[in-house]
């Protein structure tokens, strides 16, 4: 029968159906599985490591022996600021970085014999003895390569310059310019005191499941003040895009599960009803309804399996085509996606066919031999409302498996249910409304809204489908716009990318009219105080060695004053203070605030100094840590820290090739230290650019996936178009009139979808950004013109494309096909 059948062109468009939406599925799930671990991997560069635990004391060396017993590679790295001399005068404040002989264990190091010459990767850092300067201590100090340069009391020979490192984003409020030297050297220093401001970190890399099991192992041996890292430490603006394109990927493939399940749902009920005439012949000559469930089963899991078969090459050779296009833009080679998205896609053919196809195959056992010779018995696989319902249900079960979160897969369903539900009265409606409109139109359209009510259920119908589909593709053209615009809001090509601190009360004026004299874009000065937070309400708080890294403890942080709500902040409760208010009152960053357990109408005790300082909590602000403008943690009234001591810092941005700049600035001012972002920009910019080049590319996919469901959505009646058709040509009808019969049918049926779609996307897309994706939602005007044009322009095209054969055909042909 199979065979038959494939002769004959009926199974065509579910076989392509079946094949496709395996294709997709496990296409995209594989391609996004690959493209998670190649991320997670360029991610590690961010920390030089696959995990890192960081420390202010030295750690046990006791868990490097340990874990490189068990398998895994280790190093060590300390970082401090400290003054680096050479000669009597020459000195500079430099962040010093020792490193251990395997560093890094992840990503590149880059060196170069000559300051700003060709950098080339090394294998591992500076020797002992043997210091790599960045490229502008050269003329800061005055030495070349092959001199010596002093660090506390330890001599070191220049031997080249240091250009990247891997994990330049880790210590991204380094002071000054990087000195790179030998971990070993740090004891001949003496420069690390009890109490010095350092950063001790230890890192280990191997394979996953090696690296996961030890951290499971020494997470419950960190003592407070230790704490284990991930790319969310290393840097958070990387760790939420990277959090927020995994999560537009899932929905991607949520996406592909539902319109795979649409479109096999489509062409099983096109092949169920196509088969009605054969089922009552064969139930003529005898044939038993059990007998026909089993022939139509057995076809189904037959077909089921070869179509699996062919789905799960087709999905490989999708993931590989995606990643050869790919290839120059990851900066890993990504491993391989496992057995697990083939079993995705097989399980969501299987889901699909048990769950839609085989419904209405099952009915066929039930349809009358009568059908033999009277055509008019109405055919029982049309009674598919529960059948969609139970095929619904089964897809959200199988979406909420393949995404594994249960917000988006509510978003998506919440979209789908406004969709169905409001569907069908609005296209009843609709339709039936074109009645009157229709009595007094020409013939044209007096056809195409004849066609409309002849068929109002089926048309209906039509109108859910095809506004599902439409929907689900403006939900993820939606999603992604704003993720996009996000990042590059995040990260204009103007943003500041370095920071000033330390400028004097008054090196203030001066600084400021020399940024304005070079034309260089900053930001205001603002005032900073360095204070630290002792009890709240009274309460004592923990000391940062007695607490947990993540609780409420005694913490030192930057206050500033202003009168008015900084730019970039946004009051999230309580309110501001007048101006000129001497009120001893504070605003407090909103996460910080939950972090030390503070809320409004809390009193604070701090010391600035020596000196104490009470104030009680008026407000709480929220603000963008990634907006590289200055922020604060504690904002005061200007008159409560008027009589404390203060210095001043601001961010500005700085061309590449006017880095000189910095030279010129740091010898007449060498008390201000300048902090350099730019790398870590470009950093972030690098990895930002490379998912969104990802998520064009699975964006690709699914309006491939959802032309689909059109195609099919198109398809299921186009049998009943073209008997109709064919019986006006018969009857004399002309070529224009019946094109355009079926140009303004299927174009009307677009515009009730679109129209519907698009109401759905903006609940869902609003639902999906609020609730699962920590995002701001902003309506989208530009959606309703796109929504309702592709609705009409897409169904019109594909409705007259497929019943084209009607007029380039002779009508008896048409007819006897059918």
């Amino acid at each position: 029968m199979l065979a038959r059948d494939w002769r004959g062109g009926e199974l065509g468009v579910l076989v392509m159906a079946l094949i496709l939406a395996v294709g997709v599925v496990s296409g995209i799930s594989a391609f996004t599985t690959r493209l998670q671990n190649a991320l997670e991997m360029e991610s590690h560069r961010f920390l030089a490591a696959d995990a890192v635990v960081r420390s202010g004391r030295e750690m046990p060396a006791q868990w490097l022996q340990e874990a490189g017993t068990a398998g895994l590679d280790v190093a060590t790295t300390l970082t401090f600021p400290s003054m680096v001399y050479a000669g009597e005068d020459a000195m500079q404040l430099a962040s010093i970085k020792a490193v251990s002989d395997a560093y890094p264990l992840r990503g590149e190091l880059k060196f170069s014999a000559e300051p700003f010459a060709a950098p080339s990767v090394v294998a591992s850092g500076p020797g002992r003895g043997e210091v790599w300067l960045d490229s502008r201590l050269f003329p800061l100090l005055d030495v070349a390569v092959g001199e010596l340069v002093q660090v506390g009391e330890a001599q070191l020979t220049v031997r080249g310059a240091v250009r990247g490192e891997p994990d330049q984003a880790a210590g991204m409020f380094g002071y000054g310019p990087r000195l790179l030297m030998h971990y070993d050297d740090i004891a001949a220093t003496r420069v690390i005191q009890p109490g010095s401001r350092v950063e001790f970190r230890q890192l280990y890399a191997g394979d996953s499941e090696l690296v996961a099991e030890f951290m499971a192992q020494l997470k419950p041996r960190l003592a407070p003040g230790q704490r284990l890292l991930d790319v969310s430490d290393g840097q958070p603006g990387i760790s939420r895009a990277l959090e927020r394109a995994e999560r537009f990927l899932l929905l991607a493939g949520s996406l592909g599960v539902v319109l795979a399940g649409v479109a096999i749902a489509l062409a099983a009920r096109r092949f169920s009803e196509r088969h009605n005439d054969y089922v009552a012949v064969m139930k003529s000559l005898g044939a038993t309804s059990s007998a026909i469930n089993y022939l139509y089963g057995k076809s189904l899991l037959l077909l089921g399996a070869l179509a699996t078969a062919a789905g799960c090459l087709l999905g490989w050779a999708i993931q590989a085509l995606f990643f050869t296009l790919f290839a120059e833009q990851l900066p890993v080679q990504p491993g391989p996606s496992g057995a697990q998205p083939y079993l995705v896609g097989s399980a969501t053919a299987m889901v699909c066919l048990l769950s839609f196809a085989w419904p209405p195959l099952r009915r066929l056992g039930q349809a009358s031999p009568l059908r033999v010779l009277r055509k008019d018995i109405p055919l029982l696989t049309r009674k598919s409302a529960w059948d969609y319902l139970f095929g619904l249900v089964a897809v959200s079960l199988l979406m909420l498996w393949y995404s594994g979160d249960w917000r988006l897969t509510m978003a998506l369903l919440a979209g789908l249910l406004v969709t169905v539900g409001l569907g069908f009265v609005l296209a009843m409606t609709l339709l039936k409304g074109g009645r009157l409109v229709g009595m007094s139109a020409g013939s044209i359209w007096r056809l195409a809204l004849a066609g409309l009510q002849r068929r109002g259920a089926a048309n209906a119908l039509q109108v859910v489908i095809f506004a599902m589909a439409i929907m689900l593709l403006l939900v993820l053209v939606l999603v992604r716009t704003s993720l996009v615009d996000e990042w590059q809001t995040q990260l204009p090509a103007d943003a500041p990318n370095h920071f000033m601190i330390n400028i004097g009360p008054g090196e203030v004026q001066s600084v400021d009219q020399l940024l304005r004299e070079e034309n260089i874009r900053s930001e205001a000065l603002y005032p900073m105080i360095r204070g630290r937070v002792m009890a709240v309400n009274g309460v004592d708080l923990p000391s940062p060695e007695e607490a947990e890294m993540d609780g409420p403890r005694q913490r030192e942080t930057n206050f500033t004053w202003s009168d008015t709500l900084p730019t970039g902040n946004e009051l999230v409760a309580g309110e501001w203070w007048q101006p000129d208010t001497d009120a001893a009152v504070v605003s407090l960053e909103e996460e910080f605030a939950q972090r030390m357990g503070i809320e409004v109408g809390d009193t604070l005790s701090m010391l600035v100094g020596a000196r104490p300082l009470e104030a009680t909590v008026s407000s709480l602000r929220s603000l963008d840590w990634q907006s590289m403008r200055p922020n604060f943690f504690m904002v005061f009234p200007p008159q409560v820290l008027a009589s404390y001591p203060a210095t001043f810092m601001t961010s500005f941005h700085l061309e590449p090739d006017n880095k000189v700049f910095l030279n010129h600035f740091i010898r007449e001012y060498p008390t201000v230290t300048v902090i350099e972002m730019d790398l870590v920009i470009d950093q972030i910019r690098g990895i930002i650019e490379q998912v969104s080049a990802a998520i064009e590319l699975v964006l690709a996919v699914i309006l491939a996936t959802g032309a689909l469901v059109l195609i099919a959505g198109v398809q299921a009646s186009v049998d009943e178009r073209l008997h109709e058709s064919s019986i006006l040509r018969a009857l004399g009808a002309r070529r224009r009139l019946i094109l355009g019969g079926l140009l303004i049918e299927f174009a009307a049926l677009g515009l009730f979808a679109g129209l519907l779609a698009t109401a759905a996307a903006e609940l869902s897309v609003a639902i999906l950004q609020t609730w699962a994706m920590d995002m701001q939602y902003a309506p989208s005007p530009w959606l309703w013109p796109l929504g309702l044009g592709a609705g009409m322009v897409l169904i019109a095209g594909l409705g007259v494309f497929s019943c084209r054969r009607v007029v380039s055909h002779p009508p008896v042909a048409v007819l006897r096909e059918l």
